[in-house]
């Protein structure tokens, strides 16, 4: 009787085999979770850096179409021209204890990055038709500021005769008005839809 017993003492092969297989399929179903929430985490981290970039890039053209230039001081020379991937804009500065002058900015999607660049600020409206040309032929050679990578695109409309269309297409026939908005839409990679956003021209 007691060598009977000591035979069936402990646990069998097969027992031992079937408990390292349920310790490793649980092993396995708990890597596959806790990658799960490392990959989410990673996403949604990633995805909260885009739109916090994307929240000061609009920030800053909002600050610059505050500030855009009164065309009555312009003598009808451009002060705004948008185009597929472009803004090219003329925004007044102000500096404590100093006169207003006028500076040339210009925001760019270069090679899938939204740059702003802007140009040094004058009161010499001969330097400003410079400085324009330089901008909109893109041969300014300030060194432009990275606003946010991973843009693939950016589409632009103004608001003008009380309605939105695209500046690039818009017709000459009547009176034009000058733009009263701009709305930007920027396509960011990763995203169905573009992050758009529109602006009061405040001259």
């Amino acid at each position: 009787m007691r060598q009977g017993r000591a035979r069936h003492a402990g646990f069998t092969l097969v027992e031992l085999l079937v408990a390292i297989s349920i310790l490793a399929i649980v092993a396995v179903l708990g890597w596959r979770g806790l990658d799960g929430i490392v990959r989410a985490r990673t996403t949604l981290t990633e995805q909260m850096e885009t739109t916090r970039g994307m929240q000061l890039a609009f920030a800053q053209l909002q600050s610059d179409c505050e500030r855009i230039a009164n065309p009555e001081i312009l003598d009808r020379r451009p002060y705004l021209l948008t185009g597929t991937d472009r803004i090219t804009m003329v925004r007044t500065v102000f500096n404590e204890n100093e006169p207003s002058r006028l500076q040339v900015v210009a925001y760019r999607v270069i090679n899938g990055t939204l740059m702003r660049r802007e140009s040094v600020a004058t009161r010499d409206l001969a330097q400003l038709d410079s400085l324009w040309n330089a901008a909109i032929s893109d041969l300014d050679t300030t060194p432009p500021v990275a606003l946010q990578p991973g843009v693939s695109g950016m589409q632009t409309l103004v608001f003008q005769n009380n309605t939105w269309h695209d500046m690039s297409q818009s017709s000459t026939n009547g009176v034009q008005l000058p733009p009263t908005g701009l709305q930007v839409a920027l396509q960011v990679n990763g995203l169905e839809a573009p992050m758009t956003k529109a602006f009061l021209l405040q001259p």
